[in-house]
């Protein structure tokens, strides 16, 4: 006899439709599945035969072949035991029900018949509804969020005779609301516990995080040890607007595929990768290519502290994902693109000691190690920071008495998603000012001729590349959207020179 059951295959983010065929006759007691099983597939019969038996059922007698199309994609993991049981209980005649083409099934079996989550969960489930899967079955993991769509039923499974019994009409499956209330609250993060309020000084460097945040622009900290580079970069992520629903799907499914503890739900992720990490663990790859750190840090933020310290090739491996918002990987088994679309907070001495320009201390480095220690990170990659900015040590004496002017994370918070709100509305998608692509943005918000002709004659003068006029525009954008202007405004321009070509004075700029 013959059944169909339909499962989703993974293939890094994205999804892929699979077809359980299932055929039984009479024969010598065997399973032999075929369709590019890996090590986990080609085990998941032993797991499926103590499950059946468990429940009740003996298919002795029987030659199973189980086909997994399409035949020609690697199936990898243990998602496919569920539908696989499914199949041999329809091929078997032990279940009557008629399974819809679009109802799919994804978990794993253990030998007393639970269903148990899998690696690559949730990313199976949101590539079902793009499929156009209209019910899923799938086992409670109490580390997703609750999953609720209007096109999709998701139906939360604990036994393989909870599938059975729904699908035969005879139980009644717990609804995701009673799982869900066992759910425990979400674990704080370490960013959550520095405020704005507490960073004594630093108001123009706080000004310029502000304006990083609200257009997902990436910024470069220069400045002596201690000087706070690294405390501002922790606190960043207070004044990041919470995670979208899909957003905050997207940054979960990453999580899962790389196996690491996911952040607490709708908080932008922080990832702060050592300088001796590898470059695959920044990039991500391996044999069978897992997401790294940038796309960890996908809809958040990415800190690499003594940026000067990591290897030159690592930091050239970011310079696509962070013009293209993602990062392809090929190997030889699979070629993997993922998602990579967040900003990059740097920070770096002026040297090897890190006193060159300092009143305060005498910096023993010669030219040329300076000029080495500079040149570790590339024109092109220096060319991809849209905010620049030097720091200096703060005069504690002179902001004394002081406290009830400095804003909370939460006051500036609220300006950022203001200003992230209307980007949405002019873009008609989650799309900050950092991300546009040029042509939408001057659709939507072109230069007067003045403001053209000022950038031209800068980008001859300076010798600038056309990404940094780019880049200019882009952050006079956001300067204007937090303003509150329609219009990219004049001062807005020379804020954005300002922030980008710290330089250059107002003299030089606007004659």
């Amino acid at each position: 006899m013959w059944a169909k059951v339909t499962s989703i295959g993974l293939k890094g983010m994205a999804g892929y439709r699979v077809n359980v065929e299932v055929s039984s006759h009479v024969g010598n007691d065997s399973i032999k599945i075929v369709g590019l099983p890996d090590a986990a597939v080609k085990e998941s019969k032993e797991r499926i035969i103590a499950a059946l038996r468990s429940l009740g059922y003996t298919p002795h007698g029987q030659k199973i072949t189980i086909n997994l199309s399409p035949a020609d994609q690697k199936k990898m993991g243990s998602m496919f035991d569920l539908p696989i049981a499914i199949g041999v209980l329809g091929s078997l005649h032990e279940l009557d029900a008629v399974i819809p083409a679009d109802t799919a099934f994804v978990g794993a079996l253990s030998l007393d018949g639970a269903v148990q989550p899998v690696e690559g969960l949730l990313p199976a489930v949101l590539a079902a509804k793009t499929l156009g899967v209209r019910r899923a079955y799938i086992p409670f993991d109490e580390q997703l969020p609750q999953l609720d769509f209007t096109d999709m039923d998701i139906i939360y499974v604990e036994s393989l005779q909870d599938v059975i019994g729904h699908l035969s009409g005879r139980s009644h499956v717990s609804g995701s609301r009673a799982f869900f209330e066992k759910k425990p609250e979400g674990r704080k993060t370490s960013a959550d516990t520095i405020d704005f309020q507490q960073i004594i000084g630093h108001s123009a460097s706080k000004a310029a995080l502000e304006i990083a945040a609200a257009g997902g622009h990436h910024v470069l900290m220069t400045g002596p040890p201690g000087c706070g580079k690294s405390l501002l970069a922790w606190s960043f992520p207070s004044i990041l607007p919470a995670l979208s629903n899909e957003a905050q799907l997207e940054v979960l499914s990453l999580y899962q595929l790389s196996r690491v503890d996911h952040p607490q739900a709708g908080v932008p992720p922080f990832r702060n990768p050592h300088h001796s990490a590898s470059g695959v663990s920044i990039i991500g790859g391996g044999q069978y290519p897992k997401p790294g750190e940038i796309s960890l840090a996908h809809h958040g933020v990415l800190f690499l502290d003594e940026i000067g310290e990591f290897s030159k090739k690592t930091l050239d491996m970011l310079r696509q994902p962070l013009e293209n918002g993602s990062i392809t990987i090929s190997r030889t088994h699979a070629t993997i693109t993922y998602p990579a679309s967040f900003i990059l907070l740097a920070a770096m001495n002026p040297c090897p000691c890190g006193y060159a320009g300092s009143n305060r201390h005498y910096c023993t480095c010669s030219p040329k190690q300076i000029h080495f220690y500079q040149n570790k990170l590339s024109g092109p990659l220096r060319d991809r920071f849209d905010i620049n900015l030097s720091l200096v040590p703060v005069d504690f004496a002179a902001e004394e008495g002081k406290e009830q002017e400095r804003e909370s994370s939460q006051a500036v918070r609220s300006r950022v998603e203001h200003a992230r709100a209307r980007q949405y509305a002019r873009y008609g998608a989650e799309i900050p000012n950092g991300r546009v692509p040029y042509d939408m943005l001057m659709k939507t918000s072109p230069l007067s001729c003045s403001q053209q002709r000022t950038l031209q004659e800068l980008l001859m003068k300076e010798g600038m590349s056309n990404r940094t006029q780019i880049k200019i525009i882009r952050l006079a954008r956001t300067i204007s959207d937090l303003e509150g202007s329609t219009y990219i405004t004049d001062r807005s321009i020379e804020e954005a020179i300002k922030l980008n070509r710290p330089g250059l004075s107002r003299e030089s700029v606007f004659v």
